[in-house]
């Protein structure tokens, strides 16, 4: 089975090396693919240095900070196009643990989509204030609510796709960026009638380099979740109509 492992980076370089240096040694036999938007404090030129040493480690170089959805398409269509089987997408900052990765990959025998989630008995979150437990508690409790969906961590970025899933999948046509995409992938997703499975995982605030998530990203993702609560009622209400004409 060949399986991707992608990660966005950006100003990552004192988390980069050791991370790679996990994920290839975890017992599944991973690839990595970095998509790095020209990092200012040279976490590009330390992806080129790692994969000119290991085969397995591919380099994306884009020409700016591009944004975390298509940083993770275009990790996409190059697993894709390269024939992998499964896509794991995750930080580059240790608050995704690589060692969930086996587990990850194999529940995705038993579901399309899986997910490291915080929000699920024996997951949860170390080292975060009470503001943002209750900010991400809220925001997930919001996407749940409005979208009906049905993972119980639907903003978390460990996650892993079989490959028929992508294929199915409009990337292109996605219109949402930053950490709002996770949500538009997963209610996309669920409109298609794919599974979602979760495994507990425990989420670390990272220890070194700056935290990427602002103020702004928060409100994006919450007009993400109206844009498509919108979209959902308008095909519903569609569908009432046609069924009606019917009889």
């Amino acid at each position: 089975m060949d399986i991707r492992v992608i990660i966005p980076t950006y100003n990552e370089k004192e988390n980069l090396t050791d991370l790679v240096t996990q994920i290839l040694a975890l017992p599944i036999n991973a690839q990595v693919i970095i998509v790095d938007d020209h990092s200012p404090d040279g976490t590009g030129e330390i992806a080129d240095s790692l994969a000119a040493q290991e085969p397995r480690v591919s380099v994306i170089h884009r020409d700016g900070k591009l944004g975390l959805g298509t940083a993770y398409i275009a990790g996409f269509k190059k697993g894709l196009s390269e024939g992998s089987d499964r896509l794991i997408t995750m930080d580059a900052d240790f608050s995704h643990d690589p060692s969930y990765i086996p587990a990850l990959v194999a529940l995705a025998d038993s579901y399309h989509i899986t997910i490291g989630s915080r929000y699920i008995p024996q997951g949860g979150v170390v080292n975060w204030e009470w503001q943002r437990r209750f900010l991400s508690w809220s925001a997930n409790h919001f996407a749940r609510t409005v979208l009906g969906l049905k993972a119980q961590d639907c903003t978390a970025g460990f996650r892993c796709y079989r490959r028929e899933v992508l294929l199915s999948i409009e990337l292109d046509q996605i219109f949402s960026n930053g950490y709002s995409f996770l949500v538009e992938m997963l209610f996309k997703c669920q409109r298609q009638g794919y599974t979602v499975g979760e495994i507990p995982i425990i989420f670390a605030n990272r220890q070194r380099g700056e935290s990427k998530i602002s103020q702004q990203e928060i409100y994006k993702a919450m007009s993400t979740v109206m844009r498509l609560a919108v979209s959902r009622l308008v095909s519903h209400l569609t569908r009432v109509f046609k069924n009606r004409r019917l009889f």
